[in-house]
């Protein structure tokens, strides 16, 4: 498995995978192999046509239990090229070939790419021309406002001209699509399961981090994304109240202690007022 990508994803909502397989199915680069843990309620048969895959229904017990399900089952059959990334996403038909070249150049690093807005997706949906949809940015890397215990994606709603079109170090890489190699996992280990949804992502981003390990955006990496369209969309009650509970649990973990006591004041504060 010395050049072949495992594709790690999960899945609770059929309606958004079409587009995600249909990417897949049109890769100039066939040597990867998808790793999906289906964690839908009402489970029916995936069987998507024109590339390897391996379903596993699982549990929902989050976000982060379900991907290392997959991550574990790749590493199990000798896969040591990872890429995780949202199903309700596409891309290009270079995809793998570009994921795979930046996670050789990039070893021992968690590198995110360049995410768009799918078309229509956009949060300020009148605010861009029509020539502009499929430009606009999701994120171009982020980092972490530690007074805060809050994490920023950089280039946010921003019509792309090329402002973040350079290789850089950040601090802090959305888990809706990263790649890196297995010396990732042998130095920061597996996600944390008792997040369940949300902040995960920046949980293992920092723990990888203080391990040495370095967080990488790759604008050569590409994809678009139907933003939260697996969770109920931006917003939602689930969004509200799994951010809320962890960003505190986050913050607690890592933030200096000002803003611990800060966190933890303003927790109790909103509980009292429901």
């Amino acid at each position: 498995m010395d050049d072949k990508l495992a594709v790690i994803v999960v899945t609770i909502n059929y309606s958004v995978l079409s587009d995600f397989f249909d990417s897949l199915k049109k890769q100039k680069n066939r040597s990867f192999h998808l790793y999906l843990t289906d964690i839908s309620p009402k489970k029916k048969e995936l069987a998507p046509d024109g590339f390897e895959y391996t379903v596993i229904p699982a549990e929902n017990r989050g976000y982060s239990y379900a991907m290392n399900i997959a991550l574990r089952a790749a590493i199990k059959k000798g896969f040591r090229y990872f890429c995780v990334v949202n199903d309700d996403t596409f891309f290009k038909e270079d995809f793998v070939d570009r994921v795979l070249q930046s996670v050789k150049n990039h070893p021992r690093s968690i590198i995110g790419g360049k995410i768009y807005y799918a078309p229509g997706y956009e949060y300020h949906k009148d605010r861009y021309k029509n020539e502009e949809l499929g430009r606009v940015i999701w994120s171009a890397g982020g980092y972490v406002d530690w007074d805060h215990a809050l994490t920023f994606h950089r280039g946010v709603d921003e019509v792309d001209h090329g402002q973040y079109d350079t290789v850089s170090e950040v601090t802090y890489v959305t888990g809706a699509f990263i790649a890196f190699d297995g010396r990732v996992v042998e130095t920061a280990g597996f996600w944390d399961e008792s997040y369940f949804l949300f902040y995960e992502d920046a949980d293992y981003m920092e723990r990888a981090k203080r391990r040495g390990v370095k967080l990488i955006f790759d604008p050569s990496m590409v994809i678009w994304h139907k933003v939260s369209q697996s969770t109920g969309g931006s917003g939602s009650p689930l969004h509200q109240k799994y951010q809320a509970r962890n960003r505190v649990k986050f913050g607690l973990r890592y933030a200096p202690w000002k803003t611990k006591l800060h966190l933890i004041k303003n927790y109790f504060v909103e509980k009292l007022k429901k």
